[in-house]
């Protein structure tokens, strides 16, 4: 990348030099030969109207007399000057080795000037040196009586115009040169971070997250470091995320393995067995095998909702619909443990919501679910609706035990338990509450807990109105 950086920089100016060249010698070159051709008309002109007024057409007698007008005209000057009649016989000429006077001189610039015209003419022979050519008519009031000449060599200006080349050609080549340094400096500055960026890249793609681009500047290049560096770091949470999360499941799964695994061994090793410990150990095995499949399907239910969260079928529900089915599910449950679930709604709450019946319901399920498991005999779950703002909010009450200050934020992790042996006994997977974040996340929502001043927890969910409002809290 960096050759075609440096090759397309001087391909760029070596054209644009190129073309310069060509269209300022052009110019030169014109305005050189205009400005001669207009000098040679000043001069044509002057001597046309002198020489109309003292007209003779005896050579003998015009010769001195138009001399005196003509040289002077002409003097300091290479330009050869000559006066015909209208037969295009030479009255005069500067040229006085030539021997031409009262000899025919045809050219087709004079022709033009018996007709009137004010001519010009250039030409440049095979290996030799331009020259130009006018001719003006001179007139008095019979009309057109005879023509002025005017002719030289500009050998010069082509000399000036070589030398301007040649100048110019000298310069491009240094500023060729200069930009090709300067275009190998600005192609290592350019693609030496896009190096950096291939091999972190490469990196990355071995699985090292830790890797980081080094910022300097405030240019798209820093720009593109930092937002590299956050990628990493997302990359590097994600990792440990998922490390911590196959760590988690292999240590929940392996439980109940273990646990099936040491049943069988008992059974196996066991002499004379009877077969009402044999069901006694089965029925441990069900146990085991049952609490197996529900990590699983937990596992499944959180995997799909972390993949997926375009997959929401929203549909216009009242939450309070939902809060009382969840409370018809848990009643059998509570009443064992002579515990009261109950709700209370505002009366502007019962608004339809855009949302998915299902994961809501789970995710108030899960909660309610986990108040009656850990609050006491004879307590109460207490659920309330109401508005706030944009969005409906659910409290769920209860007179547990609570949660400790520095473990709210750990309970939404997977396979985090304040009390890993009671919720063994109560055939818990730490799942719940992550599977109930991550269906309210997806709706826009937002959940939290805290402490009741009389004790136990409350934990309070906000879910917007509309489908609309969902997406404005995602933003």
């Amino acid at each position: 990348m960096r050759f075609t950086i440096v090759a397309t920089y001087i391909a760029v100016i070596l054209i644009t030099l190129v073309l310069m060249i060509i269209y300022t010698l052009g110019a030169l070159s014109d305005n050189l030969y205009n400005s001669e051709f207009v000098d040679m008309f000043t001069k044509a002109n002057i001597i046309s109207e002198n020489v109309s007024q003292i007209w003779e057409n005896d050579t003998a007698v015009t010769e001195d007399k138009y001399n005196d007008y003509v040289e002077n005209c002409l003097s300091g000057t290479n330009i050869r000057g000559v006066i015909t009649n209208t037969s295009y016989t030479i009255l005069y000429d500067t040229n006085k080795e030539s021997a031409l006077i009262g000899k025919v001189f045809m050219r087709d610039t004079l022709k033009d000037a018996m007709q009137g015209l004010q001519t010009s003419y250039s030409e440049k022979p095979d290996g030799g040196q331009r020259m130009i050519s006018v001719a003006v008519p001179v007139k008095n009031n019979e009309g057109i009586i005879g023509c002025v000449y005017l002719a030289q060599n500009i050998a010069t200006i082509d000399t000036t115009v070589a030398a301007t080349r040649t100048s110019m050609a000298v310069f491009s080549v240094l500023i060729i040169v200069l930009i090709g340094l300067l275009s190998v400096g600005m192609g290592y500055v350019i693609t030496s971070p896009i190096e950096q960026f291939r091999k972190a890249a490469r990196e990355i793609s071995k699985g090292n997250f830790s890797i980081r681009m080094k910022v300097t500047g405030h240019n798209e290049l820093a720009q593109m470091s930092e937002t590299f560096n956050y990628m990493c770091e997302e990359l590097d949470s994600f990792e440990e995320q998922r490390r911590k999360f196959v760590s988690d499941a292999s240590h929940e799964l392996k439980t109940p393995m273990a646990g099936i695994k040491l049943i069988c061994d008992s059974i196996l090793n066991a002499e004379n067995i009877d077969m009402q410990t044999v069901r006694e150990f089965l029925s441990d095995m069900s146990d085991e095998v049952d609490r197996l499949t529900r990590i699983i399907d937990r596992l499944l239910v959180l995997t799909k909702l972390t993949s997926d969260t375009s997959a929401l079928r929203l549909e216009e529900t009242e939450l309070s619909v939902i809060i009382e089915n969840v409370i018809k599910k848990i009643t059998a449950i509570a009443e064992e443990k002579d515990i009261v679930v109950y709700a209370d709604y505002a009366d502007d709450a019962r608004l339809p919501v855009a949302l998915d019946y299902d994961r809501i319901y789970e995710a108030i399920y899960n909660i309610v679910d986990n108040a009656v498991k850990y609050t006491p005999n004879g307590g109460f779950v207490h659920i309330t609706l109401q508005n706030e703002d944009k969005f409906q909010r659910i409290d769920i009450e209860d007179n547990g035990p609570g949660i400790p200050e520095g473990e709210k934020d750990k309970i939404f992790d997977r396979f985090y338990r304040l009390d890993d042996s009671r919720a063994r006994d109560t055939g818990g997977t730490g799942l719940g509450l992550a599977i109930t974040k991550e269906a309210v996340l997806m709706h826009g929502g937002s959940i939290e807990v805290n402490n009741s001043d009389e004790g136990g927890s409350i934990f309070t969910i906000r879910l917007p109105y509309a489908q609309d409002g969902r997406e404005e809290s995602a933003l």
